[in-house]
């Protein structure tokens, strides 16, 4: 081509010029009988929508594919429901009655797979209704807050209509759109959606908190949408190189930026950027991603790729639920047989975190719904409820009330330790049930008492001589599996002075005895160190509350490997702290003349010591100094 043909060929500028239209111009090129792509959460264009819906009387049986629906929109008014049928991906606030009141439909899918939808002709769009910001010098504009699967909507459709808007941020990554892929412009500018931060409840808190304790520093972290993922940013100010690949974020990562806890240092891909798809925020957020470098907005075919996922370090994925039955079964997008929300990208980050190294997949979830009456902790799923996240890929379940792992579990298991995280009012109820349909046996009809879970907050660590770190927390019902094995390690001796008896197995009653407590009169604390598998029992420490003397007896025993360490000393002393804050006057012990170890764990405490020989046994008297 010569310098004169390059010279003469029309600039995206007088192209630009030649594609605008009014909004009821833009629409009138719609007809009856069509799909029609909505652009998506806070990127939705508004004027357009206003525009379509003032033109109802000219159309009929348009089909409205939408995800996450958040404004109170015209089209989703069940009187023109003849008009626009809506068809969700991810139900959101502004469809959900809609919706629910039975006009309009829901469709199933990982958000990962909507693109192949569009790209390989299984659901062909006519429209598709986007909002972008003004081009750039180059022509392109940016899909801005809501790049998700717009990008594709837009590479798909037969139309493409755009709303530019000064107010949408330019973000960076693969958000953009080219003039010349643009048929019809519509310029009118007007504030985004916006959404502002929830008010996190002292529950919400809880499970946060939780949460955030998983969170190891140089892990990168997906925020999945709803309150409790976002409450977990409160709790991470002080972690270290944290990265950010999710499909959605709001204005707490600001704080988590400013904080120093978010840098991408240690990103397996994407090293220093928070990449994501979509945000859902405020003003100030949007400003604050205009033309930032520091963010990468994908579509969702990228962000949401399990694979790509799987390549973070340490990924962790944070996903709420609706209900989780005791085997692990996870609904996340319907109560029953009412759609609420969708799959989302639910399981592809949870199933990308789970190959990740060292990563962890986390579903969350408040144990009760509608003001304590119902557990969202059941023994089988509500009828209607469907599964979105398997029970052979959930990793951890978080409530207020703790941490339950189930990956690699029994059934038995499972039930145990989502029990163990019910609420209060509903284990009693669920250990029934769990007993009838058969996942736990029937000699744990007497332990419902027992599912109690660990003193809250109560997390110590100590250095051994060796450099060793040993980890102190309460004892779990989820913890029987673990005690079992510490028995069979130990010696005969050791057996014989815990026990005083010569015992070659340990009944399953008495292992049940010595897990299921109720941490108030009769406390258990185990010591852990660090193992490939996860954290090994060593030692646990007990002590049982005589209320009539207001002293507790007290007992601890130590694998073999680790005796003569320092871990008897350990677990006297976090036991003393625990029954000094529960105003326990003192201990008392009952010891083999023969077992000095524990003699001299007893002598060498900060207590007033009284020793009384007996028969084969000596019988201490411990008071605690003011």
């Amino acid at each position: 081509m010569s310098s004169t043909q390059a010279a003469e060929k029309p600039s995206w500028k007088d192209e630009y010029g030649s594609q605008l239209e009014t909004p009821e111009s833009a629409v009138s090129n719609l007809r009856p009988g069509q799909r029609v792509f909505l652009g998506a959460g806070c990127g939705q264009p508004l004027r357009l929508l206003q525009a379509m819906v003032a033109r109802s009387k000219d159309l009929v049986d348009i089909e409205i594919i939408d995800f996450l629906t958040l404004a109170d929109v015209p089209y989703a008014n069940p009187e023109l429901a003849h008009k626009f049928r809506i068809n969700s991906f991810f139900i959101g606030e502004g469809v959900r009655d809609t919706l629910q009141q039975g006009y309009g439909d829901y469709t199933p899918i990982f958000l990962s797979d909507i693109p192949r939808l569009f790209s390989s002709g299984k659901l062909p769009l006519d429209v598709a209704m986007i909002q972008v910001s003004p081009p750039d010098e180059r022509g392109r504009c940016s899909l801005g807050v809501a790049v998700d699967i717009a990008k594709s909507a837009a590479e798909n459709a037969g139309l493409v209509i755009a709303q530019i808007n000064e107010h949408m941020p330019r973000t960076h990554g693969d958000s953009y759109i080219h003039i010349h892929n643009l048929d019809i412009i519509v310029a009118h500018n007007e504030p985004l959606i916006e959404v502002p931060p929830a008010q996190a409840t002292d529950v919400t808190k809880t499970i946060g908190e939780y949460i955030a304790a998983l969170v190891e520093n140089g892990s990168t972290i997906e925020f999945g949408i709803g309150a409790i993922p976002q409450a977990v940013a409160a709790f991470l100010k002080n972690k270290q190189n944290l990265g950010i690949h999710t499909e959605m974020f709001t204005d707490s990562v600001i704080d988590l930026i400013e904080a120093g806890a978010i840098d991408g240092s240690r990103k397996s891909m994407d090293k220093g950027k928070v990449v994501a798809s979509f945000c859902m925020g405020t003003r100030k957020l949007y400003d604050y991603i205009d033309d930032n470098p520091g963010f990468a907005f994908y579509p969702t075919e990228h962000v949401n790729d399990p694979f790509i996922i799987s390549r973070q370090n340490k990924m962790v994925a944070i996903n709420v639920a609706m209900e989780v039955d005791l085997t692990g079964q996870v609904c996340a997008d319907s109560v029953g047989t009412q759609f609420y929300s969708g799959i989302g990208g639910q399981v592809d980050f949870n199933r990308g975190a789970a190959k990740s190294p060292g990563g962890k997949a986390i579903i969350a979830l408040h144990s009760t719904a509608k003001d304590d009456t119902i557990s969202r902790i059941k023994t089988t799923l509500s009828p209607g409820s469907g599964v979105v996240t398997s029970r052979g890929d959930v990793h951890y379940v978080v409530t207020e009330y703790g941490v339950a792992y189930l990956h690699g579990k029994s059934v038995q298991e499972r039930a145990v330790a989502l029990i163990s995280i019910a609420h209060p009012k509903f284990r009693g109820h669920l250990l029934k049930e769990a007993i009838q349909a058969g996942f736990l046996p029937g000699d744990f009809a007497d332990t419902e008492t027992g599912f109690v879970v660990g003193l809250r907050n109560y997390h110590a660590t100590q250095v051994l001589n060796d450099a060793t770190l040993v980890t102190f927390r309460s004892m779990y019902p989820t913890d029987e599996p673990a005690v079992r094995d510490l028995f069979y390690k130990l010696s005969q001796q050791t057996i014989y002075y815990r026990f005083m008896s010569r015992m070659k197995n340990l009944p399953r009653r008495q292992i049940k005895d010595l897990v299921y407590i109720n941490h108030r009169t009769d406390v258990a604390v185990v010591a852990t160190v660090p193992e490939a598998h996860g954290d090994q029992i060593i030692a646990v420490g007990r002590y049982y509350l005589d209320q009539t003397t207001n002293r507790a007896e007290v007992a601890f025993i130590v694998q073999d490997d680790w005796q003569n360490k320092g871990v008897g000393t350990m677990l006297l002393d976090e036991l003393t702290k625990i029954a000094k804050r529960n105003g326990i006057k003192g201990f008392t012990a009952e010891v083999l003349r023969e077992n000095r170890s524990m003699q001299q764990v007893l002598n060498k405490s900060d207590c007033n010591i009284s020793c009384t020989p007996d028969d084969n046994a000596l019988s201490y008297k411990l008071d605690f100094k003011s």
